[in-house]
């Protein structure tokens, strides 16, 4: 498995699976999973209104990853994953673990090669970027089930701390 660190705009990536940090709603949101939402269009906000409808009808949890189209986005699908919102107090890294092996466990199912990620979490959800960056790096690196992963970094601090926690693991 091959793994990227690009400073870009994840809507424009032409990879099989772009992943989603997105809401436990589904419905859009505001910086990646509202860019994701605005430029897949509606097809994507439609079938999550049916996953909703379904079995995901009081959202989706925390950790966990569901697959729709990618609507007009130059991948094949989008999956979403709900990151954990960073705790002082309360160790959630494993839920951040989860969010990054899910997300591969379900590209993988759908015959996916190449997957870009985006520093979930990091954003409203507040966790820091120099950990993230460690606990999706590990978590990508034992999930080998994709070809090429690709991490999406929408700032210089992201990808300053992405870029240094790969040079500190083997």
């Amino acid at each position: 498995m091959r793994i990227e660190i690009v400073k870009g705009d994840i809507t424009t990536q032409e990879v099989d699976v772009i992943v989603n940090a997105a809401n436990s709603s589904l419905l859009g949101g505001g910086g990646v999973d509202g860019a994701i939402h605005r430029r897949g269009g509606p097809a994507i906000l439609a079938e999550c209104r049916k996953l909703r409808a379904g079995h995901l009808g009081r959202g989706l949890p925390t950790g966990e990853a569901v697959a729709t189209t990618a609507g007009l986005l130059p991948a094949r699908w989008v999956v979403h994953t709900v990151g954990p919102v960073w705790s002082s107090t309360e160790d959630r890294s494993a839920l951040l673990t989860a969010c990054h092996h899910n997300s591969l466990r379900v590209a993988a199912e759908l015959g996916a090669e190449s997957v870009a990620f985006p520093a979930i979490s990091t954003g409203v959800y507040r966790w820091p970027l120099e950990s993230a960056a460690e606990i999706a790096l590990a978590a990508v690196r034992e999930t080998p089930v994709v070809d090429l992963v690709r991490f999406v970094l929408f700032s210089d601090d992201a990808l300053r701390a992405f870029t240094e926690a790969r040079s500190r693991q083997p």
